[in-house]
């Protein structure tokens, strides 16, 4: 399920875009924020799908032991604990997932994606999760739960050919695939025996979360030219060409931000595009961040241009 953080990170790829592409009107750029939103969806969809086809190459691979000129005791009466997973039976007869793969077309269809998975399948054989599981001797319903957890991040969420195929399918997705497992862990932890299984939402309040992207998007381009009056007054020291273009944009969504939202607190605003700096910008850009954004909290509570609304938003 999105965060607000996510929301964010969001709105700022798609402003960095759209300075750079000195395109003059909002609707296409918020068009395609919120289609990018939905993407991350298909990818929370494609990878709760994988638990089936890797099964199908368990069973694939047993069958064709079985046709062995000499099979094996083990190849005859081979070990099924895998494809027998009261887990990933659950996804494969879940309504809700076989739905939207159908109406959204996700699905690991092609020749390609099964070679991948054969190679994926290879792999976790030779891992230590699946051999533990395999030949532990312990059955049940919360075993092949910590099993599918701890195969999903060990082999599944952690594989360089699964990220290199979803990288070619959707570049943006890198940046969202930590969201998109997150979600694959909390839906199978969510999993219990004898009741009714459940897939996640995307949004927790979808018109809030839309309305918060498209407010943010939209605010920040109508207030570039006021907030970067603002941002070159309070770096006077700095000519602003020559402040990371991230970081402009970044200082530019908080300043929109505390002027628009009056229900989100200062303190929250703040901290969370410190925090996104950290992981979208220069290693010392946080605190300068900081010391900018102080700065403008206090030029903008004395100008009355902040206004939160209910105990404690101010601070």
């Amino acid at each position: 399920m999105l965060n607000r953080r996510h929301l964010r990170i969001k709105v700022l790829q798609s402003l960095y875009a759209f300075f750079q592409s000195k395109d003059e009107g909002y609707g296409s750029v918020e068009k395609e924020t919120l289609n990018s939103l939905e993407r991350i969806y298909d990818l929370y969809i494609y990878f709760l799908l994988t638990f089936s086809e890797l099964k199908t190459f368990g069973e694939y691979r047993m069958e064709e032991n079985k046709k062995k000129i000499f099979p094996t005791d083990e190849d005859a009466n081979p070990n099924r604990k895998f494809v027998d997973s009261a887990i990933i039976d659950i996804l494969e007869k879940q309504p809700t997932l076989r739905v939207l793969s159908e109406q959204r077309k996700v699905n690991w269809v092609g020749d390609e994606n099964q070679q991948m998975f054969r190679k994926i399948y290879n792999q976790l054989r030779e891992g230590e999760v699946y051999d533990s599981y395999m030949n532990n001797e312990v059955k049940g319903f919360e075993e092949d739960k910590a099993f599918a957890i701890a195969l999903f991040k060990a082999e599944i969420a952690n594989s360089e050919v699964l990220y290199d195929c979803l990288e070619d399918r959707n570049i943006h997705w890198i940046d969202d695939i930590d969201l998109a497992c997150s979600m694959v862990i909390k839906t199978i932890k969510s999993f219990e025996e004898g009741q009714e299984p459940a897939i996640l939402d995307l949004y927790k309040d979808k018109e809030d979360e839309t309305t918060f992207v498209r407010e943010l998007l939209r605010k920040t381009i109508v207030l570039d030219k006021e907030n970067e009056l603002l941002i070159d007054e309070l770096t006077s020291n700095w000519e602003l060409d020559r402040i990371a273009k991230m970081d402009v944009i970044l200082m530019k969504m908080a300043i929109t931000e505390l002027q628009t939202f009056n229900n989100i607190p200062t303190k929250v605003t703040l901290n969370e595009y410190i925090e996104i700096s950290k992981f979208y910008s220069t290693p010392k850009s946080n605190s300068f961040i900081n010391g900018v954004l102080d700065k403008a909290i206090s030029r903008l509570v004395k100008d009355d241009k902040i206004n939160k609304v209910g105990r404690g938003l101010k601070d």
